[in-house]
């Protein structure tokens, strides 16, 4: 894995964190986050995360953001 992908994963393991600390309420930041994940499962680890990838974590931190 390449640092520039742990680094995406740090930042998906933080909105995980966000969500369970918000008691799983929220539905659209539940539903952002459950789309970056599945996106993640299909990507190469060992290149750096596709523009598809980093849009999806983007969408899911502003809703966290606006959510807070």
């Amino acid at each position: 894995m390449n640092d520039s992908y742990r680094e995406f994963k740090v930042r998906l393991r933080q909105l995980d964190e966000v969500l369970v600390a918000q008691g799983l309420s929220n539905l659209e930041l539940a539903q952002a986050l459950s789309r970056v994940h599945r996106a993640e499962r299909r990507a190469d680890r060992s290149r750096e995360p596709s523009d598809e990838l980093r849009t999806l974590l983007e969408r899911a931190e502003a809703l966290a953001r606006s959510s807070a």
